[in-house]
């Protein structure tokens, strides 16, 4: 019994460590884009691999290669094709290799695992419906591999207490490991997603004391103009000198400033739904602790879209914040989200049912530094806006005070791959 207990604790270490590297190492580098995410999480997945064959094996026992099936399920909910068929046939020659299971047989069931993940994304399911029809089908061909070809000579008493072991064992350590990567994945994107607006709401708020620098090199300007005689030749050189300085350190510091605060946007082929169930996730978080339900329509299907990964999820986590600061205390507050396609633009629909606000709030709500908040900036709504447009798409604010605020984003279809 220490020897299986051994075994899974060891093989689950082999299966957590490269993970929990990975979500270290994406939470340093906090400017990684979608595709460079899923290069290093490829990474992390074929070094538990790695791990499992090349340390975890143990030929009297079947959990290390019932184990190596959990990178694969990883695979499969994070959507990366090329590496959950790498994965697959991994699997396959292992378990032949190992435990002498016929070809055809592995062949048959890997390809089963790969039709069902179609039929779930097809069928627009949520992604728990992978996991149970992949624990389904473990299930019955562990079942089957246990009895005909890794334990015969056992009773079948015995070998159903043991793919009930082996099942459990899979089941318990795959939601594990499922369940840390989710939650790392969504902290370390809420923080640095919250770091990214502040930041934004930092620099531009410096314009206050740009202003302040400003000023002076333009009173020392007014100061020698007052100051010049047409007469005295000599002042008027010397003054013009000082005066072309001064200008001259006034454009240098505007330059700096609007370096510093024009936004670039750096489009890439990103899934629409996956980045807002990324946020949804991320997000569920602050809206239980406000005691706000949700209503979020986002099919489990695939909808790429060219835009900046980064860019797009600071202005969601924006509207979303803004709705959740928004809530009524005088009723049940609630959020709902959907995704419209039409025939030019997809639009993205935000609505609560929070305070709203008056028509003279409305009609300002887009204007930098106007806010209505304690402690706000005024800058979120209007870098929003920028962004949207900088992806040629539009932001509208449709809101009554006492019932609620709608916000629509549409991103046109022509910038779409």
């Amino acid at each position: 019994m220490s020897i299986i207990l051994e075994t899974i604790i060891v093989n689950t270490v082999y299966l957590l460590f490269p993970i929990a590297v990975y979500l270290v190492y994406i939470a340093y580098i906090r400017n990684m884009d979608l595709e460079e995410k899923k290069v290093f999480l490829d990474l992390a997945v074929f070094s538990s691999v790695y791990f499992i064959i090349r340390y975890g094996l143990d030929f009297d026992h079947i959990i290390p290669l019932v184990l190596l099936n959990i990178p694969l399920l990883l695979c499969y909910l994070k959507r990366n094709y090329s590496s959950s068929l790498l994965l697959s046939g991994i699997c396959i020659f292992y378990c032949y290799h190992i435990v002498k299971i016929p070809l055809f047989i592995l062949f048959i069931e890997y390809f089963i695992y790969f039709i069902l993940y179609h039929y779930v994304i097809h069928k627009r399911l949520t992604p728990s419906y992978i996991i149970s029809y992949f624990v389904l089908v473990k299930s019955f061909m562990v079942s089957f591999e246990v009895n005909f070809f890794i334990r015969v000579e056992s009773s079948a008493i015995e070998n159903a207490f043991y793919v009930f072991f082996l099942l459990f064992i899979f089941v318990s350590i795959s939601y594990f490991i499922l369940y840390f990567l989710r939650k790392g994945e969504e902290i370390m994107d809420l923080n640095a997603t919250m770091n990214e607006l502040e930041k934004e709401k930092r620099v531009r708020a410096s314009l206050f004391k740009i202003t302040h620098e400003i000023k002076n090199p333009i009173a020392v300007c007014k100061g020698y103009l007052d100051m010049m005689d047409a007469k005295d030749q000599e002042g008027v050189r010397r003054y013009t000198k000082i005066i072309k300085d001064e200008i001259g350190r006034t454009l240098v510091l505007m330059d700096d400033f609007l370096s510093c605060t024009k936004v670039k946007i750096q489009k890439e082929e990103v899934d629409l739904y996956l980045l807002l169930d990324e946020i949804s996730g991320a997000l569920s978080p602050l809206f239980k602790k406000n005691h706000i339900e949700t209503d979020f329509q986002i099919p489990d299907d695939e909808l790429y879209v060219m835009v900046d990964y980064n860019r797009m999820k600071q202005v969601l986590v924006n509207v979303l914040k803004n709705a959740i600061e928004a809530k009524c205390i005088k009723r049940k507050s609630k959020v709902w989200l959907r995704v419209l396609e039409e025939k030019d633009f997809i639009s993205i629909e935000i609505k609560d049912n929070g305070i709203g606000m008056s028509p003279a709030t409305l009609k300002r709500v887009d204007e930098m530094f106007y806010t209505t908040k304690e402690k706000g900036t005024g800058l979120g709504v209007s870098l929003s806006k920028e962004i949207v447009e900088l992806h040629g798409g539009k932001m509208k604010y449709l809101s009554t005070e006492g019932r609620g605020t709608t916000v629509i984003i549409q991103l046109p279809v022509s910038d779409m791959s």
